[in-house]
């Protein structure tokens, strides 16, 4: 019987531990996700910046193609393609890292959910045997009052 005492009092710490562990990943998890919305944010905000500098690129190789005045402007306006093209080089790296970040972010998310998934499970089948631990203590101990009842009224 004390024996049995124990196996509930373990099942039911390893219950708790479980429960605190399932918790603490599904918290990682959220933490991930809100991880994810803010890359996926970023990402578009870079796709925007990239088509606004494109735009920006391709009106200043118009204008330096109209513009065949003075090799001044024409140096300037050319430096300032150059800058533009720089910086669509730089997002468009970005983007790149953005991208990688956000399916390695994925990753993690999926491998998160599949370890909660194991704990969940893992509590739940230590939480049946607590059930049938507890169930099989109460018929222990109620065969032991009936036993002691007996034993009284000899």
């Amino acid at each position: 019987m004390q024996q049995l005492r124990v196996q509930a009092d373990e099942s039911s710490a390893k219950v708790d531990e479980l429960t605190a562990k399932v918790k603490t990943l599904q918290q990682e998890n959220l933490a991930k996700e809100q991880e994810i919305t803010s890359l996926t944010h970023k990402l578009s905000t870079q796709e925007t910046d990239i088509e606004k500098l494109e735009t920006a690129n391709k009106d200043l190789k118009e204008q330096v193609d109209h513009v065949g005045q003075s090799s001044n402007q024409s140096e300037a306006l050319q430096r300032r393609l150059q800058i533009l093209e720089e910086e669509a080089e730089e997002a468009d790296k970005n983007i790149r890292e953005t991208n990688d970040k956000l399916r390695q972010t994925d990753v993690k998310a999926g491998h998160y959910e599949r370890k909660v998934q194991a704990l969940e499970s893992a509590r739940d089948q230590w939480e049946e045997k607590y059930e049938e631990m507890s169930k099989k203590y109460a018929k222990v101990k109620k065969d032991l009052e009936e036993f002691q009842l007996e034993i009284g009224n000899i």
